[in-house]
């Protein structure tokens, strides 16, 4: 170790990310093959003899490592997957969490602040996205929407499978009802006389089916029940016709912001209603999958975003919420969160048995549970510090202005594609200017309407490495997505950008190049 460098190398770090900073913002999103081939070569396949050394180490990440990292969250141009920044005071916090390392996983409040500030991060998000705080007591930070989706499955798990055990009156040896965290999902299904279980909901996320298939439901467990002609609205009739399967328990997830479209599975309180009362009468779970589409509840009943915003009208209804931090919050990555209406089941599910070690003399305090009893993980980053910060830095009015200029610019990029000649907007429902501005939220879908450019549109785009798209296909055929979600979106400016970038393509496609 050579202690007397370390004070340096952090210094000249430091200055070396700010420095780069704000030529980043505009900056070619990728880096080039050669840059890319240079920093491969760069790397140690085993352990160096003599080792290198801080100043050594620091110079070789910064010159050989760094140059070849992408620019996703820094640039304001890149639209690709649903890729949100990191707010200067999420990164701010980011640095601190770094430096003081702390594990969040037991409440020890005379020795550390850390999950109080988590506690009370995760009740400003609750205000932020206008969710009563005292009908979400089961309440975490998770890595991401793909675990908290692991986490309300889980937990729908156990109440749909305990529920039926209950109804039938069948208890175990010890005259406690069965559960499936304490007896395991076989043995309570038998007890439940439950020999099927379902999850049904519209144009699912593959995380849903990767969640099914880790707490095992299997991912053929996810039926799509959404309407032949309304493909992510759901086929009333034919829910409750599986609803009412006997021997089957079910879960619904709603779709609050559809991955390739961004359109909402619901469009009214009502929509909800309806769904919580099937829920209710069949003995459902109600989850809701909310990646980014959650945050539209910073929207009002505006002209302008009323159709949007009551896309997520009614979500309280719902007995559980994924949703993830590094997508429209901008905050760093891992970091996702998890609202739950049912605080005593994620302990049956996630409890630390037989393990006084870790939560001995450190009794929960105001009704908090410990984090390490309803989560996936015995010991983690500090993710609600950079959530604390970045929400009482720019507040209420900074993430909705934030969030108009993001849609502001998806809907003007979607009004340029849907009157060029050359390309076609989708999906087909989105067929008139109003219903551009009306309908879109913060995804754009579209493709070439000729079939040669098509094949190869989104890799044309994506190496003028000035703005960056996802690849994607509807209905068969290739298509093109650019979701905005970076705290930096600048309509005006960044639709000239766009603009030129699909010119160009166009151009050079028409030329041979």
């Amino acid at each position: 170790m050579e202690d007397s460098q370390d004070e340096q190398c952090l210094i000249s770090t430091h200055q070396t990310l700010v420095e780069s900073f704000q030529s980043f913002v505009r900056a070619p999103i990728n880096p080039s093959v050669s840059v890319l081939n240079t920093a491969e070569s760069s790397l140690f396949p085993r352990l160096p003899e003599p080792a290198l050394g801080i100043q050594k180490t620091t110079n070789h990440l910064l010159q050989e490592i760094a140059p070849a990292l992408d620019r996703s969250s820094l640039s304001a141009n890149y639209y690709g997957f649903v890729t949100g920044g990191v707010s200067p005071a999420a990164r701010v916090a980011d640095g601190i969490v770094s430096f003081y390392d702390q594990n969040v996983h037991v409440h020890l409040p005379d020795q550390t602040v850390a999950t109080t500030v988590e506690e009370i991060a995760l009740v400003l998000l609750l205000d932020l996205l206008n969710l009563e705080k005292d009908n979400w007591l089961g309440r975490t930070f998770t890595t991401g929407a793909t675990s908290s989706n692991v986490l309300g499955l889980a937990c729908g798990r156990e109440y749909i499978i305990n529920q039926a055990i209950r109804r039938g009156g069948k208890k175990s040896r010890d005259e406690q009802f069965e559960t499936v965290g304490g007896q395991g999902l076989l043995s309570a299904c038998r007890a439940a006389d439950i020999d099927n279980v379902q999850i049904l909901t519209t144009l699912p996320h593959s995380s849903l089916k990767k969640a099914s298939s880790i707490i095992g439901f299997g991912r053929t467990s996810v039926h799509d029940v959404g309407k032949a002609n309304d493909f992510l609205a759901f086929d009333l009739e034919r829910t409750e016709t599986m609803l009412k399967r006997t021997n089957t328990a079910s879960i619904v997830v709603i779709s609050c912001g559809e991955v390739n479209t961004g359109l909402f599975a619901t469009r009214s309180f009502r929509d909800v209603a309806v769904l919580r009362s099937l829920c209710d009468k069949y003995n459902a779970w109600m989850h809701v999958d909310a990646a980014f589409g959650l945050f539209a509840r910073l929207l009002d009943s505006s002209p302008e975003f009323q159709h949007v915003w009551r896309g997520t009208e009614g979500l309280e209804l719902a007995d559980s919420i994924t949703g993830d931090g590094h997508k429209l919050l901008n905050v760093s990555y891992d970091c996702g969160f998890f609202f739950c209406r049912h605080p005593d089941l994620s302990p049956q599910v996630f409890q630390n048995p037989n393990a006084a070690y870790l939560t001995a003399g450190s009794p929960a305090i105001h009704d908090m549970q410990h984090p390490l009893n309803v989560g996936l993980e015995n010991s983690r980053r500090f993710r609600g510090l950079s959530v604390y910060a970045t929400l009482i830095a720019y507040g209420r009015t900074g993430y909705r202005d934030m969030l108009h200029r993001q849609i502001r610019l998806a809907r003007q990029t979607a009004t340029y594609l849907f009157s060029h000649p050359a390309f076609e907007l989708l999906p087909e429902s989105i067929n008139q200017l109003s219903d551009i501005q009306r309908d879109i939220y913060i995804i754009v879908l579209f493709r070439a309407k000729d079939d040669g450019l098509n094949e190869s549109l989104v890799k044309r785009i994506n190496r003028t490495s000035k703005i960056y798209i996802s690849g994607t296909t509807w209905k068969g055929r290739p298509a093109g997505r650019m979701a905005v979600s970076n705290w930096q979106a600048d309509p005006d400016a960044d639709l000239k950008i766009i603009q030129s970038v699909f010119e160009d393509v166009l151009r050079d496609w028409r030329s041979g190049s």
